[in-house]
């Protein structure tokens, strides 16, 4: 009787550490990425035209650079804005040119510029045609200071990051936050992207392949993006402290191992 009953506890122990290493695993469908709808499902090309179409928008600050023939005048200039020769982020963000509430840019030479809803390649065409009047053979660099977006939630390494370049995709982002964890709800990736009237919430799936066709594919200035868990992982065990489980149950079965003798 006693050896039946000694059995049917490690049969139970048994089971309940198989339940454990369960209870402590992600399906392997809800990590991938950009899955197949079906298993016929082929496709492997997806229209996303790379558009650099943000719109400036008061608040927004500008980097401009001057390269003449003449050398004070590039001195000058270069001198009034983000031309200097300090190139950390807190610089050239306080050397930047800001957009005003009226949509304006002051500028040595051309004065002031209506540059609100104009793309920064179109700034650069009329800052360029404005200084021709004065410098020739000149070349006009334009570069968009706050190009920040957030990433929060089920990623390695959430915070703010800064983009040194015209676009980026959500899978860039997220490699910069170290990828997502394996507790992320990939089919449910929430952006926020900020209006000139609000804010407003989209939801992505990243485990679709269909992703790379979405209009939020690629991000935009300020975008945040947020990684909300599954909803089972209060249930799950990916820092749980298995050692002391295990320890806990060969202490307990070598205590009724004893007392059964």
């Amino acid at each position: 009787m006693k050896k039946h009953t000694f059995i049917s506890i490690k049969y139970i122990f048994l089971i309940g550490l198989i339940s454990l290493f369960l209870a402590s695993c992600v399906p392997q469908k809800k990590i991938l990425y950009m899955q197949s709808a079906e298993k016929t499902d082929t496709t492997s090309s997806f229209k996303n035209q790379r558009k650099i179409d943000y719109r400036l928008q008061p608040g927004d600050n500008l980097y401009i650079r001057i390269i003449s023939m003449d050398e004070k005048t590039n001195s000058f200039l270069n001198s009034m804005g983000g031309g200097n020769s300090n190139t950390n982020d807190a610089s050239v963000y306080l050397d930047s040119y800001m957009v005003s509430a009226k949509g304006m840019i002051h500028y040595p030479l051309t004065g002031d510029v209506y540059v609100k809803g104009l793309t920064v390649a179109q700034v650069k065409d009329t800052l360029q045609q404005k200084l021709g009047q004065y410098l020739k053979e000149s070349v006009v660099i334009v570069k968009l200071v706050n190009f920040n977006i957030t990433l929060l939630g089920e990623v390695k390494r959430p915070g703010q990051y800064k983009v040194y370049q015209n676009n980026i995709n959500l899978f860039e982002a997220v490699s910069m936050a170290g990828d997502l964890t394996d507790f992320a709800r990939r089919s449910d990736v929430t952006i926020i992207r900020q209006y000139k009237g609000g804010s407003r919430v989209v939801h992505v799936n990243m485990t679709k392949k269909d992703v790379l066709s979405s209009p939020y594919y690629y991000l935009r200035p300020n975008d945040i993006v947020y990684v909300p868990p599954l909803k089972g992982k209060q249930f799950t065990f990916a820092n749980f402290p298995y050692g002391v489980i295990f320890g806990a149950i060969s202490t307990t079965l070598l205590l009724i191992s004893f007392f059964k003798k």
